[in-house]
């Protein structure tokens, strides 16, 4: 997609489709159009200023109002998209009027559009930088469809790919801004839109040798060393809890890493990704209704996939290591049964009561393998359990750690990407569910408190570093559709990952 920031005023635009945010006043009623307004207004007819004193128009969050054009000059239509009260303008209000854009472009058929930024407009809620920033994401992850497997278009009408956008402020001096937030909101949500692809596609394609492929193609492409150990090789390491896992399937495990180090010498941050690409639960066997999903339980190594793409692309001061243990968890002769006791590659042993409880396992091997690079700090990513829906349902990421400082700046980077995270204990009091009478600990400590017994069961295998963890089983996969999210993956942890890491870069 074609990006570029043009200057000059609103009537003067060029294009099919100009898109103006629009807010509510004190009585939540759509505000009066002010009077740098009245040229684009005059190319409408005055169509704009009766929509709003009419009250057709109240600039309601999501509201729309399509006009057009009935001069010679000016945009050919203009969209208006309210974002509620003005005391509610922010990033994440921009980023739905960019994705209601894409969709409505999506409906119209237009290749291209305009985004309004204007500081005067933003009153400093939101500067002009976040603003484009949030804009193009919007529209990046809005205009989004997944099509490559089917044999016949869908049956969006005039379905045409968005090929320009361009944002558009008033002076020159507001130019810069625009250009460093909307560069970064198009690498970011390119990204984003990578991890969607690859948690969208079947299992049938995406197994554990598929993403040590992708692994390779970003490292070919964008000069991450990449390292993909096969399963002689996982056995030599010692990770004998992955080997469990991979057991019942005639899928060969992976154990991937990735090496962003433009900063030699340098203590690394590490992000660690679940890489179950197809989860039938093992022995411990799901309902088929249960398995219908369970492609995109490697959302988790999707999204370091796309991180490790944008912190490559935006070329991000800070080295950075990537993890995915790559493995099907089915059920078989081999397979790892329940009762079974293992050795992780730390040398503990795990009681495994519940094989579908496997994303702990694979995790516990990698989280101890990350040791070897003493990380500055390291987090991993993961649909690691129904109960994180339970407890936050699917607007919330649930977060744990060990080191509180490392908590703060994840709840900061959630708040500033819009990938909201919300804090969970791990206090020592649910630690003894997880209590073993023939190992050194349990894969799972029961139905009560299950997310956190989850991130208590990791910490045993985090070692000193700073560390935390994402719980995203709620928020991984859209049930419903939203301004930017179709239903289908979500390619949550990529912006979150990767403002994260720039805030790390900055310090």
């Amino acid at each position: 997609m074609k990006l570029d920031i043009g200057v000059g005023t609103l009537a003067a635009a060029d294009t099919p489709l100009l898109v103006l945010p629009w807010c509510q006043d004190s009585e939540r009623q759509a505000e009066r159009p002010t009077a740098n307004m009245d040229p684009l207004d005059e190319s409408l007819d005055l169509t704009l200023t009766q929509a709003v004193t009419s009250g057709d128009f109240r600039a309601r969050r999501g509201q729309t109002l399509l006009l057009y054009r009935r001069g010679d000059r000016g945009p050919d239509r203009v969209l208006l998209i309210g974002v509620g009260e003005r005391g509610d303008l922010n990033a994440e209000r921009l980023r739905e009027v960019g994705g209601a854009a894409a969709g409505r472009a999506l409906e119209l058929g237009i290749t291209e559009l305009t985004l309004s930024v204007s500081p005067s407009w933003l009153g400093g809620a939101v500067e002009t930088e976040e603003a484009a920033r949030a804009l193009v994401e919007g529209v990046v992850l809005g205009h989004w469809r997944f099509e490559e497997l089917r044999s016949e278009p869908g049956d969006e009408p005039r379905r045409r790919p968005l090929h320009s956008v361009t944002v558009r402020v008033p002076t020159a001096k507001s130019r810069d801004p625009a250009v460093r937030g909307a560069e970064y909101g198009q690498v970011v949500a390119e990204a984003q839109n990578y991890a969607r692809e690859l948690a969208i596609r079947p299992a049938n394609i995406v197994n554990p040798r598929y993403l040590a492929g992708e692994a390779r193609k970003l490292g070919e492409e964008l000069g991450i060393e990449v390292k993909v150990l096969d399963r002689e090789q996982i056995q030599e390491d010692g990770m004998g809890a992955l080997l469990a896992v991979a057991a019942g399937s005639e899928e060969e495990p992976r154990f991937i890493v990735l090496e962003y180090c433009p900063e030699k010498g340098s203590r690394p941050l590490v992000l660690l990704g679940k890489g179950v690409t197809f989860d039938a639960g093992g022995l411990s066997i799901k309902t088929a209704s249960g398995m219908e999903t369970m492609k995109y339980d490697m959302s988790g190594a999707a999204a370091v996939l796309g991180a490790m793409r944008a912190i490559a692309r935006l070329k991000l001061g800070a080295n950075v290591i990537g993890l995915i243990p790559a493995v099907e968890n089915l059920p078989s002769g081999h397979a790892l049964r329940p009762g079974d006791v293992i050795s992780s590659r730390s040398r503990k042993t795990i009681e495994v009561l519940n094989t579908d409880a496997e994303g702990r396992l694979i995790l516990a091997d990698a989280l101890n393998y990350a040791a070897r690079y003493e990380p500055d700090a390291m987090i991993d990513i993961a649909t690691l359990t129904g109960a994180c829906v339970v407890a936050l349902g699917h607007h919330a990421i649930g977060l744990m750690g060990n080191d509180q400082p490392l908590i703060d700046e994840v709840l900061a980077a959630g708040g500033r990407s819009g990938e909201r995270v919300w804090h969970l204990p791990l206090w020592e009091e649910y630690r003894k569910q997880l209590e073993s009478e023939v190992a050194d600990i349990k894969n799972t400590g029961g139905r009560a408190a299950g997310t956190i017994t989850a991130g208590l069961f990791l910490r045993e295998f985090v070692g000193s570093a700073p560390w935390a963890h994402l719980d995203i089983a709620g928020t991984a996969w859209a049930e419903k559709a939203g301004p930017y999210q179709p239903t289908g993956p979500t390619g949550v942890g990529v912006r979150l990952f990767t403002e994260w890491v720039r805030s790390r870069e900055s310090d």
